[in-house]
């Protein structure tokens, strides 16, 4: 995914988590706010709580896969948030995951 299509500063991610509307499963938090773009921008925050280090890298590059694999509308500012039981997932339960948040969010595209 290109870089502009990442949330990256700590007032972007504030921003979307104080006027966001949030949907949630056993593995993730999906936060999401309109934005005023031609792009959907992604951002992840994947805690301590999940595991150490290797555990949460492979937590977010698995979620940035599974997220590049979806397709969603424009002009969307997106949060997923990994909850504990994201690192022992595996990559099909995570990519299933993202895809009935999304659903549910109503932000696929058809």
């Amino acid at each position: 995914m290109p870089k502009d299509t990442y949330l990256k500063t700590a007032l972007e991610f504030d921003d979307v988590r104080r006027r966001g509307r949030a949907w949630s499963d056993e593995c993730l938090v999906l936060i999401t706010n309109r934005n005023q773009r031609d792009v959907s921008r992604v951002g992840f925050s994947v805690s301590k709580r999940v595991g150490n280090a290797v555990k949460r890298n492979r937590t977010k590059r698995r979620l940035r896969e599974a997220v590049r694999l979806t397709s969603m509308d424009a002009g969307w500012d997106l949060v997923l948030i990994a909850r504990k039981g994201a690192a022992s997932a595996g990559f099909d339960r995570l990519s299933r995951s993202v895809e009935e948040l999304f659903g549910r969010a109503g932000i696929l595209t058809a």
